[in-house]
C-alpha cells in the first residue's frame, strides 16, 4: 500500500473542536460556532491539542487554508485577526512557529453550519 492508499485518520472530537490527520500529512481542524472575538479560538484549540489530539510539530514550510463559515449575513469579523488566532493555536501542534507558513488563504464562505475550518499542509 503506498501513501496515497492510506486512509486519513478518523476525526477526533471534543466539545466544539474536531481534528484529523490526512494521509498527506495535512492537519484538518474544525470548530463549531462563530464568535467575532478571534481571541476565543486560540485557548480553545491549544487546550484541544494539549489534552485530546496530541501531534508532534514538524519543521519546513506549510500551507494554511482558513475559512470562516457562516449562514445568513456574514458577521463583522476581521479575517486577519481570525487567521492569526488560528495559526497561533497550531504552534506546537502542526509546526514549531507560525513563521513556517509560506502560503496563506483566508476566506469567508456560506455554509450549512457556522464555524471555522482550517487545513494545514506541509509543502514539498
Amino acid at each position: 500500500m503506498d501513501a496515497d492508499d492510506q486512509p486519513s485518520t478518523p476525526w477526533t472530537r471534543h466539545g466544539k473542536v474536531r481534528a484529523r490527520l490526512e494521509r498527506d500529512g495535512a492537519l484538518e481542524i474544525g470548530v463549531d460556532g462563530l464568535t467575532t472575538q478571534a481571541k476565543y479560538y486560540k485557548p480553545l484549540l491549544k487546550e484541544f491539542f494539549r489534552l485530546h489530539f496530541r501531534v508532534r510539530p514538524r519543521w519546513g514550510d506549510w500551507s494554511a487554508h482558513i475559512a470562516m463559515e457562516f449562514t445568513g449575513d456574514p458577521p463583522h469579523m476581521d479575517l486577519d485577526n481570525l487567521a492569526k488566532a488560528m495559526l497561533d493555536s497550531a504552534v506546537g501542534a502542526a509546526f514549531h512557529d507560525d513563521s513556517q507558513v509560506a502560503r496563506l488563504l483566508v476566506e469567508r464562505r456560506v455554509a450549512e453550519r457556522e464555524g471555522v475550518w482550517m487545513r494545514l499542509a506541509p509543502m514539498g
